[in-house]
């Protein structure tokens, strides 16, 4: 029989210790971020800016860390490729969320035009004529292309010079954000316009 005594309270004091010291040294909640994280960073000095931009100095890697969670902060590599490398404090979780929010707010900046299509007829009524040009008014705010189409059915084809009008006529209640891109131009039976949206 072993000759060890286990006692539960001095288990649980030695626990407790072991589970302090571990949240000292890890701070919760954090990704592993490619080796530019806390103890991620494989560098063992660094050059370490403080939160407010002040130099500190070269600092051991693990020094470096205790000093960061000692401000409640991480310590990020900033500039890994420099000799030594740069580290410094910051809240990595915030400093993530603000790259990520510059990321979205640049892929919106992305100007992918697509392009959309509107068939009118020669003939439109004036209520369906003011309700497509809304709707090509709103693409071309969108940054989108716009082609326009007019298909000329049986004895229509007699009047082809209609249908260039109502064309022009949409191009010139769009001229304050749209620009023609290619003329009235006709296929067949087939009219096609495009307009594409006025550069700031």
């Amino acid at each position: 029989m072993c000759g060890y005594v286990f006692v539960p309270a001095l288990f649980c004091d030695f626990c407790q210790k072991t589970q302090e010291v571990t949240e000292i040294r890890k701070k919760p909640d954090k990704k592993r971020s490619n080796g530019i994280l806390n103890e991620d960073i494989r560098a063992k000095e660094v050059m370490v800016i403080s939160d407010t931009g002040e130099q500190i100095g070269l600092k051991s890697r693990s020094e470096a860390i205790d000093l960061a969670y000692s401000r409640d902060l991480d310590l990020v590599l900033v500039a890994p490729n420099a000799k030594p490398p740069v580290a410094k404090f910051m809240d990595y979780n915030k400093y993530r969320y603000e790259q990520q929010k510059k990321a979205r707010e640049a892929k919106k900046k992305q100007n992918v035009m697509q392009l959309k299509e509107l068939r009118l007829s020669p003939k439109i009524e004036k209520h369906d004529f003011d309700t497509k040009i809304k709707k090509g008014r709103k693409f071309l705010e969108d940054g989108d292309k716009l082609k326009l189409s007019i298909r000329f059915r049986g004895r229509e084809m007699a009047h082809t010079n209609r249908g260039r009008d109502v064309m022009m006529d949409f191009a010139k209640k769009c001229n304050d954000i749209g620009q023609i891109e290619s003329h009235p131009k006709q296929d067949g039976r087939t009219m096609v316009m495009t307009l594409t949206p006025k550069k700031e």
